[in-house]
């Protein structure tokens, strides 16, 4: 197995140039004070108000969820392992107007990136949960952050959703493709759950020349990503020390997962034409840090 964060920083640097480019994130609106991207809007009605509040977005890539939650009022802090995309992140918060304090590291690392700083807010968004391969140290480190009455806020892809893979119709064997294949029903080839649902003892190694946006080459294609099987994550939260407040399964997510089987809808949320109750996409968890005693 590489080396997972020299892998992962590379392929993200690489990612973060195709992202700003005009295949990538839709960016052309940044500067009117009013834009959020479209997964705080998904998650506004769950954040409540944030006015006043501090808050950390872990693995926050080029930010504009950062910009997002400023803009709903909290003075946020971004963190990511990736410099290029830290680099972009500080042009597009700049672009925007909006003070975002961007730290490098990688998650594991950011108690100590932070100086020992914590926070009412802990925010991660979709995409986030795979590219850790400890799911326990994730639940710690982010009870490390939280000040005493802080909150954990996750909308992730639901590991059912992540644990698909693709087989040939009528064969037995697994077809392991780039990721941008796996998930594509081309020709013969259709989805299944081919990939673990419960952590693996060591991630699944990809090379996806094309990123999630559909357009620009990756010039670092290869990544390391985990799955974590719902119960797992739950439990690293308790395990933690932190009270789960909610968890609700949502039919959609924020992009075409299933290339030719979903549509979207006004809010851009994709799920599936058919049947979507079939297909747990994503998940929204908060969780709370005890308040001190009085």
């Amino acid at each position: 197995m590489p080396d997972y964060l020299e892998v992962n920083r590379a392929n993200w640097d690489a990612r973060a140039d195709v992202h700003v480019g005009p295949g990538g994130y839709r960016l052309d609106a940044i500067e009117d004070p009013a834009w959020i991207s479209q997964a705080v809007a998904f998650d506004r009605p769950l954040l409540g108000d944030l006015t006043g509040a501090h808050g950390v977005h872990l693995q926050c890539h080029i930010g504009t969820d950062t910009i997002s939650l400023a803009r709903l009022g909290a003075h946020m802090t971004g963190v990511d392992l990736s410099p290029r995309s830290l680099h972009h992140a500080r042009t597009i918060a700049a672009r925007a107007r909006v003070a975002v304090d961007y730290v490098e590291a990688d998650l594991y690392s950011a108690p100590e990136a932070l100086d020992g700083r914590t926070f009412d807010l802990v925010y991660t968004g979709i995409g986030a949960l795979c590219w850790l391969p400890d799911i326990g140290r994730w639940g710690t480190t982010v009870a490390r952050l939280l000040r005493p009455g802080g909150r954990l806020f996750v909308r992730d892809a639901h590991p059912v959703l992540n644990a698909l893979g693709a087989v040939r119709v009528g064969e037995q064997h697994e077809y392991w493709a780039e990721a941008s294949d796996r998930l594509t029903p081309l020709g013969d080839w259709t989805p299944s759950l081919e990939l673990p649902y419960w952590t693996p003892a060591e991630g699944t190694v990809w090379h996806d020349g094309v990123s999630y946006t559909g357009e620009g080459t990756v010039a670092s294609p290869a990544s390391v990503e985990w799955n974590h099987a719902l119960s797992e994550i739950v439990m690293a939260v308790i395990d933690a020390g932190l009270a789960l407040e909610l968890l609700a399964e949502h039919d959609s997510l924020p992009w075409d997962a299933l290339p030719g089987l979903m549509v979207a809808d006004e809010r851009g949320e994709y799920s599936l034409a058919d049947r979507p109750e079939r297909l747990p996409a994503s998940f929204t968890l908060i969780a709370a840090r005890a308040a001190c005693n009085s």
